[in-house]
């Protein structure tokens, strides 16, 4: 015993706030490029947020000035709604807290972690507080706010208070941060800014650099998106544990009244019909043959519970033990009867979740984006019907194509999740890997690496699939991957049908000036044989060939909309 004891005289309950200070990479605070990045985007992110679920057109400036060799201030100012002074410290200071982490709703961040993270990695490699002003249109507040690390709580280091006169209302935080990099890269915080102003055309951004250049991504739309709307939970979305959990916090008086109300798609019906599939699977596994037990489970798994209950004797005895499980209240449910309710959804039958909870760019704002930022020649966007995956999660795929104009030559790969860009971890992404499978020289791209092309793909849902905590790559599930495809391909037939359309205009232009070019030569030589004054044959000559290729613009016109249609 006493060497156990000694075991564990090192033994230490670690706080949240000190596991990510000691593995900040799993935040994605790795390297000096991307960290610098990573902070920017959780501020510009929270931004954001905070002025849609106000209904106010962002306006966010970012300020990067330069203290000292790989030493900057990062300075992030909005116009959104304020923070009220008693929650600065949990929305600075404290790890998995947010007005979103703990719903089931669409959001940039899922997590609760980003802005705390950020303050964490200002923290930990400057040793600087980080300043927080803002108001709600009456006094400012700036406050400096650190993370107490082992208690996993938002300190206030200094607070004052200014008067107001002018109303302002907004956010400004200034992050001190070490060991980054401000380069003008793909992955710097120009690229994903620039990426940040296609999938929010609602939002004004401007970006002042080191060297003091002001960057302004300008607002093309005033539109301003609705905020999305928490979903209830499906049935074939969830686990043992989030039945179980929801029990316990439920003000449902009974179980059937808090699988009724607690979650999407269940009704009185579908509650006697959960304890039929309840009863059919205790029986099944009495059951000693388990080739017999098999065929039970298959026909269950068909929807037969009525004939498999029939095949037991006494079965109606069971079937009223497990409507009792119905009538008592949801704190009392036990573990194993919330394992029995979730593997009885897995083999009912449920119309899929609804989706109206998502909120999509919207493919008139896609190609708003597209084209106030990149001033292509041809743009287009698809935004596909909602789908589901896992079951039970619902998502949504929109895709956006622009071509020519002022891109430069070569494929453009743009990765959004929610709206965010994804900078990092392309290879594993199913967005990349959903691209890569495009035959594009089928949509008359021969050569994509070479091509003026910018694809943009943006998945929506309430739970983003991603690879890890970093949220820079999308898991590669077969619904999402398929979804992406038949986006990419709906997509890129328009630029099929736009690419053919300008091949043949420019043929039918260089047939028209090989016409014209011969008409003097001809109008001299019919002059000359029918007596006709030279002028007057040549205006004939180019009156015609104006007409005919007039004629067949419109032809090509009529097709290239049919095509479309």
């Amino acid at each position: 015993m006493a060497e156990a004891n000694q075991l564990f005289k090192e033994f230490k309950i670690q706080s949240v706030s000190e596991f990510f200070r000691r593995n900040a990479a799993m935040l994605g605070y790795t390297g000096k490029i991307r960290s610098l990045t990573t902070v920017v985007h959780e501020a510009v992110t929270n931004s954001l947020d905070a002025c849609e679920e106000a209904g106010i057109p962002p306006y966010i400036r970012v300020e990067i000035e330069e203290l000292g060799k790989e030493h900057y201030k990062v300075i992030v100012e909005d116009n959104g709604p304020g923070i009220p002074e008693k929650y600065i410290t949990h929305v600075f200071g404290k790890m998995l807290a947010g007005t979103k982490a703990h719903r089931n709703i669409q959001s940039r961040g899922q997590q609760g972690i980003g802005i705390s993270g950020a303050v964490m990695f200002a923290q930990i490699t400057s040793g600087k507080a980080t300043r927080v002003i803002t108001s709600t249109g009456e006094e400012i507040v700036e406050a400096l706010v650190k993370i107490d690390v082992d208690k996993n709580e938002g300190k206030i280091v200094k607070k004052e208070k200014h008067p107001n006169p002018k109303g302002w209302r907004g956010t400004r935080i200034e992050l001190e941060v070490k060991n980054v990099r401000y380069i003008r890269s793909k992955q710097g915080v120009y690229w994903y800014l620039k990426l940040t102003a296609i999938a929010n055309p609602h939002a004004q951004i401007e970006l002042i650099e080191p060297d003091g250049k002001l960057i302004v991504f300008p607002r093309s739309s005033e539109e301003v998106p609705e905020p999305p709307v928490e979903m209830k939970p499906h049935p074939r979305g969830v686990l043992t544990d989030d039945v179980y959990r929801m029990a316990k916090k439920t003000r449902r008086n009974t179980v059937k009244r808090f699988l009724i109300g607690e979650f999407s798609r269940i009704s009185e019906k579908k509650v006697d019909e959960l304890v039929k599939y309840i009863a059919a699977l205790r029986l099944i596994k009495t059951e000693k043959d388990k080739s017999v037990q098999e065929q039970l489970y298959q026909r269950l798994m068909n929807g037969e519970v009525d004939a498999v209950l029939r095949s037991f004797r006494g079965y109606t005895k069971v079937v009223k033990k497990v409507a009792k499980i119905m009538e008592k209240k949801p704190d009392k449910l036990t573990w194993g009867e919330a394992e029995e309710i979730v593997e009885a959804f897995k083999y009912m039958k449920f119309l899929a979740p609804p989706t109206h909870g998502l909120r999509p760019i919207g493919e008139e704002s896609i190609e708003k984006g597209l084209t106030g930022i990149l001033k292509p020649e041809f743009v287009t966007a698809v935004t596909r019907s909602p789908k589901v995956y896992s079951g039970g999660i619902p998502f949504q795929v929109e895709v956006g194509l622009a071509y020519g104009g002022e891109i430069p030559s070569g494929f453009e790969l743009l990765r959004y999740a929610n709206r965010v860009p994804l900078l990092f971890d392309a290879g594993s992404c199913v967005t990349t890997l959903a691209a890569r499978s495009i035959d594009w020289k089928r949509y008359r791209v021969d050569d994509p690496e070479r091509t003026p092309l910018v694809l943009m793909i943006n998945v929506i849902s309430v739970h983003v699939p991603y690879t890890g905590t970093g949220k820079q790559s999308i898991a590669n599930d077969e619904d999402i991957y398929n979804e992406i495809r038949l986006a990419i391909m709906d997509a890129a037939r328009r630029l099929q049908t736009y690419l053919s359309g300008k091949h043949r205009r420019l043929s039918q232009v260089k047939r028209k000036k090989t016409f014209q070019k011969y008409v003097p030569e001809i109008a001299r030589a019919l002059s000359i044989l029918v007596g006709v004054p030279e002028d007057e044959v040549a205006k004939y000559f180019v009156t015609f060939i104006e007409s005919r290729f007039a004629d067949l613009e419109e032809k090509t016109a009529q097709q290239e909309v049919s095509e479309n249609a």
